[in-house]
């Protein structure tokens, strides 16, 4: 029997769907799968909706209910079915699914996935297989004896080798007092655990390279001593995932590159540890967290890349399960990679998030490229995902983004960057170069801050960039390219002079289909603004810890938002991930029109979470000749319903009857309120991030909030002005309006007369009750 059951907003979805458009030829297909976790499927693919057999492609034994075919198809319109199959014969052994369509069209780019019997049968069996196998290792090895700095070599030989030959070797990690989490351990230990990486992988390959005797030994008291410590124990996945990874991580390169110095009973060893770790992991991955049926898992998605491939690769042929580890996880980067993106290269989770999520996902790339041929990079997703932080987070931006962000308003980390270079080097985009270069420029001297030492050595990176792709000359983003759409994961980007910091502004809006579900926010309809080398209308708050107060309480809420709450109320930014989910918004319109650059949010879905009498929220931003914004908010509702117009900055701002405006070190703006149909607003402003515990934040910047409370009224109609400038150069923007008739005509005028009006629908029946 095949039930083929309704999908939900939470699982895999049936894929390609009809009417979906297809990227990338050959499609990728997934369904639903049947409850026997044994079960294979066959997929059959024709041009004939009677599958006829000179029309129609089958492919039988598929072992997972997602799959990339290994052959292009051609140009043309599809119907395509699958059932569950015999595994001997291949014949279907339940009914045929429900037909689906789609279309394909010529020209797409070409992404066939080898087959599992081909798949490996080229990559070689013997040691080390990660970065570098044998014969490229004897390769390298000639090319350093000739010249030192070879792909900058020496500079990591000195800085992230030698230092490990004098430290002591690591004690397994005590854990937690009581086994209760605590902020401060859980960051330590994951440092520390990810010096053991460092230890074993640099000492493993300084040796290997020099063929020092003593460092390869060094290396080898590292790894046997990891080898040692209980793979149930305080650095299991289950204790805390983030030391649970690096030392499965540790180990595996450990075994690879030592593998020939091991004796028989140290390989034991080590090989049993690693299996029991990876098994582990692997086992929550496909059995316990379900990523192929729930992919919206940031940590156990990022698993797959940061562990799977790699321990994989060591492990292939010691152990029957690494081949199966190994292609679940080529299958599901080519296939279901990733559940947070969308077709122009946006990554849901946010810019931060797209860092860590994005800088795994490059390494399994390079290593499996490296090892067995296989190119994810030809995937159209990552041609393109380097536009996603070029667009969203400026190199000169701090607080102007959105979702989760360990940097805590610094600049961007370094390994952003890094990650540009990457895709510069895969794609010859000369800007993500540029933004690469751009870090490199503005944020020297933070790579030993937590969040890049305790997760990147940035020698190791350039050493493995340079040995395998090129330096690309950088080239600015061009003056006529500052505008992106993410459509799939609702952002807009706006990038005015990116290359000018003295003229620069940055403006970021969202309203996601995605909802406030794992680093996403109820922040749908919210803006950030940064201008003029200065963060202006900020994400307020500091994420010191997935769970803390700071984070549930405030900046995962819609309170910390620069945007509306309903009666006092936002979105939905809990813990349960169905409701997150639902939490959702929509950017129906982006464009750029000439003058100025339009775009609209619906987010009345994610504000129904919590205010079920909303019937819609709206809001429409102007950016109006590269200079200012109007941003119009349009609320109905069955009831009268009381608006807080909510904005953040880095300190207090002075506020008028109508006015506010705030003075940084560099630049500023101000607002006024043109106009709102339900009446005048009353404005106040707070310091301070309520209900957060004072102890997470001691020593951080707190920063203030605007609040503008309008009456309460069924139909809410609010018209703001909003004007950053450079202090060197204040600007005004003056404005009326002609509310006479059926609409409230607003007029702007800059310093060059030149005019711009917004029209607003008036309701004439806004249900005002008296009070505020």
């Amino acid at each position: 029997m095949l039930d083929e059951p309704k999908t939900g907003r939470l699982t895999i979805q049936y894929g390609p769907s009809q009417g979906a458009a297809v990227f990338e030829n050959p499609p990728r297909f997934s369904w639903l799968p049947v409850i026997e976790d044994e079960a294979r499927y066959v997929l059959r693919v024709s041009t004939d909706p009677g599958y006829p057999s000179k029309a129609t492609h089958v492919f039988s034994n598929i072992a997972l209910n997602f799959f990339t075919p290994n052959v292009v198809l051609p140009a043309g319109s599809y119907t395509w079915s699958y059932a569950v199959c015999d595994p001997k014969t291949g014949l279907p052994t339940t009914q045929w699914s429900s037909d689906r369509t789609f279309t394909l069209a010529g020209g797409l780019p070409e992404t066939p996935l080898a087959d599992r019997k081909t798949r490996f049968s080229n990559a070689t069996r013997s040691h080390p297989r990660l970065w570098l196998t044998p014969e490229r290792l004897n390769e390298f090895r000639k090319d350093i004896i000739k010249d030192a700095e070879h792909c900058t070599w020496s500079t990591f030989f000195e800085q992230s080798v030698l230092p490990w030959m004098d430290r002591d070797v690591m004690p397994e990690p005590v854990g937690y007092p009581d086994h209760k989490r605590i902020a401060k351990i859980w960051r330590q230990t994951y440092i520390d655990c990810q010096e053991l990486i460092y230890a074993i992988r640099h000492l493993a390959i300084g040796g290997q390279v020099t063929q020092d005797a003593a460092m390869l030994a060094r290396a080898k008291d590292w790894l046997l001593a990891a080898a040692a410590w209980n793979p149930s124990g305080t650095t299991s996945r289950a204790y805390t995932d983030e030391w649970g990874f690096r030392v499965n991580v540790a180990l595996a390169w450990g075994y690879d590159w030592l593998h020939n110095q091991l004796s028989d009973e140290e390989r034991d060893l080590v090989r049993a540890s690693l299996l029991a770790r990876t098994k582990e992991t692997a086992d929550h991955i496909i059995k316990h967290a379900n990523i192929h049926l729930f992919p919206f898992d940031s940590h156990a998605v990022r698993a797959v890349s940061a562990v799977l491939i790699p321990a994989s690769i060591a492990l292939l042929d010691d152990t029957p399960e690494a081949e199966g580890w190994l292609n679940y996880s080529v299958e599901f980067l080519f296939t279901v990679y990733s559940p947070w993106g969308d077709k122009n290269g946006g990554w849901a989770e946010g810019p931060h998030y797209w860092m860590t999520g994005m800088a795994y996902l490059i390494d399994a790339a390079n290593l499996l490229k490296s090892y067995t041929g296989i190119d994810l990079y030809q995937r159209p997703f990552f041609q393109k995902t380097g536009d996603f932080p070029l667009y969203t987070k400026a190199p000169d931006t701090r607080r102007a983004t959105f979702g989760d962000d360990s940097t805590m308003g610094d600049l961007p980390a370094v390994k952003i960057g890094y990650n540009l270079r990457q895709y510069a080097g895969v794609t010859g985009n000369g800007a993500y170069q540029w933004y690469y270069d751009e870090i490199k420029r503005t944020n020297p001297g933070t790579e030993k801050m937590f969040y890049n030492w305790g997760w990147w050595d940035f020698n190791f990176d350039e050493l493995a960039y340079r040995t395998d792709f090129p330096i690309i000359e950088a080239v600015p983003p061009a003056d006529d390219d500052q505008f992106r759409w993410f459509k799939g994961i609702g952002w807009v980007a706006i990038q005015h002079r990116m290359q000018d910091p003295e003229n620069h502004i940055q403006f970021v809006m969202k309203s996601s289909p995605f909802g406030s579900i794992s680093h996403s926010h109820g922040d749908q309809n919210a803006f950030c603004l940064a201008g003029f080398g200065e963060d202006l209308a900020i994400q307020s708050g500091h994420y010191v810890a997935f769970n803390s107060t700071m984070h549930q309480k405030w900046r995962r809420q819609t309170v910390s938002k620069n945007a509306v709450l309903i009666n006092g109320k936002g979105q939905y930014a809990g813990k349960d991930k169905s409701q997150a989910m639902q939490a959702t918004g929509l950017i129906t319109t982006a464009e750029d029109r000439g003058d100025h650059i339009y775009m609209q949010g619906d987010a009345t879905a994610a504000y129904r979470t919590m205010s079920p009498e909303v019937t819609s929220v709206l809001r429409d931003v102007y950016f109006v000749h590269n200079t200012y914004f109007v941003i119009v908010d349009s609320i109905d509702a069955d009831q009268a319903v009381s608006v807080d117009w909510r904005l953040h900055a880095n300190a207090p701002m002075t506020l008028g009857d109508t006015t506010f405006r705030y003075t940084g070190e560099r630049a500023g703006f101000y607002g006024q309120f043109l106009w709102s149909e339900a009446g005048v607003p009353h404005l106040t402003q707070e310091t301070g991030f309520a209900d957060v515990d004072p102890s997470e934040i001691e020593g951080l910047p707190v920063s203030t909030c605007l609040q503008a409370r309008f009456p309460k009224a069924t139909r809410h109609r609010i018209a703001t002005l909003f004007v950053p400038y450079p202090l060197a150069a204040p600007r005004r923007i003056f404005s009326f309006l002609d509310d006479q008739g059926y609409d409230c005509d607003l007029y702007c005028t800059d310093s060059e007369d030149r005019t711009f009006k917004v029209v607003v629908p008036k309701t004439f029946d806004v249900g005002t009750t008296p009070t505020r």
